[in-house]
């Protein structure tokens, strides 16, 4: 396992783009200027061991040795013993609602895109807690399994769109039969389900299976983007808006949030329902639910003892830096008899 301490020193690699800009335009000057002095053939004459290649293999070493040296900047770190570390927290389940009406912009940017805010914004207030992530539209499907990485789990959910469930439709009972199998340690008291949704295109025994999911001590918190209004679900290509959505009689379809089925949900599962139009507002709720929420200790494996390899790769960017600088542009006497590069002929 690694990690990257310094990630943002990757922007240095802009110097190297930079460098061979720099080599391409002194190059064309003095092949320019070259001509003004004389003619190829007499050039040929007065530098016989002029070297191109070698010219281009220089500034191959040059870019290399720069190249280690950066990543010696960001310095990675190896992780050298796996160890098993307690912590304390609770299990918190996200299921988001990926279908077409989601891309409805009566909220901006859209209603997706606000509950991905919504969510990474919960998770960046959560501790040691563990998260998982479930998308659902005619499907629900597993995005991230239960876990203590939130990084990762921020990383998955800016992934989730429409085309990752194969059917339409808002599956909501599928979302809280998989949502059960998430939660994997029978001893934690605390678990949490947070279903995001527009509430729009509903299924029956909803209500029915959100009783089920509390029975099992699951609580359910609901969070409704969109607003009763409405508006038209944008069809884009390549994210090039190509119209709406519209029914069989070619009208343009009007997607609304329905609030008052995920208050039903929520209310059967012991939790509440929030409005979403504001990011802050369930970020604070959520938050407040889930400091106040007794922590229950678990274990969980990590790497630990990491430690720095920044000197391999300083060690390698200076040996390409010698070779940079030692490297002369003549040409090599026995390549020059081989005449591997054809240079004879030019």
């Amino acid at each position: 396992m690694y990690k990257l301490e310094e990630p943002i020193y990757f922007y240095v690699f802009a110097v190297i783009p930079l460098l061979l800009v720099v080599f391409i335009a002194v190059l064309w000057w003095k092949k320019r200027t070259q001509k003004n002095f004389a003619n190829p053939e007499l050039l040929a004459k007065i530098a016989p061991n002029y070297s191109f290649f070698k010219t281009v293999l220089k500034l191959v070493f040059l870019c290399l040795g720069l190249s280690f040296l950066v990543i010696s900047l960001v310095n990675p770190k190896m992780g050298t013993k796996l160890k098993t570390v307690k912590r304390e927290g609770v299990d918190i389940v996200f299921a988001l609602d990926v279908s077409k009406s989601m891309l409805a912009e009566d909220i901006a940017p859209n209603r997706l895109e606000k509950s991905k805010q919504i969510i990474s914004k919960i998770i960046e207030k959560l501790g040691s807690d563990r998260v998982g992530v479930i998308v659902y539209a005619g499907n629900a499907y597993p995005l991230l399994p239960i876990t203590t990485d939130h990084a990762s789990a921020k990383m998955f959910l800016q992934n989730a769109n429409p085309d990752m469930v194969s059917s339409q439709g808002t599956a909501i009972n599928e979302a809280l039969d998989l949502a059960k199998t998430y939660y994997n340690n029978d001893e934690q008291t605390n678990k949490f389900l947070v279903i995001i949704s527009d509430g729009e295109d509903h299924e029956e025994n909803t209500i029915s299976l959100a009783n089920d999911i509390a029975k099992e001590g699951i609580k359910v918190y609901t969070i409704g983007v969109g607003n009763e209004k409405g508006g038209p679900i944008p069809m884009r290509v390549n994210g090039v808006l190509n119209g709406y959505k519209k029914d069989r009689k070619g009208e343009v379809v009007i997607t609304q949030r329905h609030a008052d089925v995920l208050k039903e949900i929520a209310e059967a599962a012991n939790g509440a329902y929030i409005d979403g139009n504001k990011t802050e507002k369930p970020v604070e709720v959520i938050e407040d639910v889930v400091t106040n929420a007794q922590k229950h200790e678990f274990e969980t494996k990590q790497f630990s003892d990491y430690k720095d390899q920044f000197q391999w790769f300083v060690a390698i960017g200076l040996l390409f830096i010698l070779l940079d600088v030692f490297f002369h542009e003549k040409k090599t006497k026995w390549l020059k008899k081989v005449d591997l590069f054809n240079e004879e002929k030019k």
